[in-house]
């Protein structure tokens, strides 16, 4: 068996999993990362523990089994409240900018709006993060050095498995809090509305997830994000499928404490990417020009 791969030195994002064969499989965990620099904590009106609250906490760990079957794994180091990977880079609120910003269409989306662009404005409970408003240097210096190296390395390993393959499935892995409402889901898978996976690959995995006793929906409340929506290239042959699960399942999110939980989503999570190792080939997944050819 080929020795894992492991990167992390150096880097704001580690990598884990097999180097070869390579799988047509890629699973990445955005906002799992919880290293917090001290110069932003110092910036921050919020405790450690608060901050931590925007944290998908414990998915990468959660994904440690199915990387085990045969998947390589992209997953954060830094928190999400120092910046959010699953932004697009211009993503900027200008409000929290102390120099003017050059305009961009990103400014104005809802999840600026929200407080919740590539720098979050607020963390759990609509708490405001900074003290006062950030230096445009800071804002360029932490979307060079975290954002533009994550999706490089995420286009890397999921051009690597599109070059083996001819086809290649990203699963971007996140956690939510428990949705409203009687029967809510426990999982949601996001394919924005049936633009970025083919349908057959978004039909297996919520068959599987139903197979192991979880309700699960596509696209409420969540359809997608950046990664979703940037990575995907069905004409080339990249399909990518956004995966949240609700975090009381296996954490208690008030304390971030792992329970009993936890291993069974682990386990699904594992049987999904087995299961896709096993009838990926069979989903239609090839670009559809290599499909006519053949």
């Amino acid at each position: 068996m080929p020795a894992p791969l492991t990167t992390a030195e150096g880097l704001p994002y580690r990598i884990t999993g097999p180097t070869e064969p390579a799988s047509p499989l890629v699973l990445a965990s955005p906002h799992s990362g919880r290293e917090y620099p001290g110069a932003f904590l110092a910036q921050s009106r919020l405790s450690l523990g608060q901050l931590r609250r925007a944290e998908d906490a414990y998915v990468d760990e959660l994904l440690a089994a199915a990387v085990a079957v045969g998947a390589p794994m992209i997953a954060a180091r830094y928190g999400r409240a120092y910046l959010d990977l699953n932004r697009d880079a211009d993503e900027i609120d200008p409000a929290m900018v102390a120099d003017p910003l050059p305009p961009s269409p990103g400014q104005a989306s809802d999840r600026v709006a929200a407080g919740l662009g590539i720098l979050p404005r607020i963390a759990a409970h609509g708490l405001d993060i900074y003290a006062s408003r950030l230096r445009l240097a800071d804002v360029e210096l932490r979307v060079k050095a975290l954002h533009r190296p994550y999706h490089a390395a995420l286009d890397m390993l999921v051009g690597r498995a599109l070059r083996r393959h001819g086809f290649a499935i990203l699963l971007d892995c996140h956690s939510m809090p428990t949705p409203p409402g009687p029967n809510a889901p426990q999982f949601v898978l996001g394919d924005l509305h049936g633009t970025t996976a083919a349908p057959a690959l978004v039909e297996a995995i919520e068959a599987e997830i139903a197979a192991q006793g979880f309700r699960v929906a596509r696209n409420t409340p969540y359809a997608g994000g950046y990664t979703t929506r940037h990575h995907s290239d069905r004409l080339r042959g990249v399909h990518v499928v956004q995966i949240e699960v609700d975090r009381a399942l296996y954490m208690d999110p008030a304390r971030l404490a792992r329970h009993g939980g936890f291993a069974l989503v682990a386990a699904t999570l594992a049987r999904i990417v087995e299961m896709l190792l096993e009838r990926a080939p069979g989903l239609g997944l090839l670009p559809e020009r290599r499909e006519a050819a053949e």
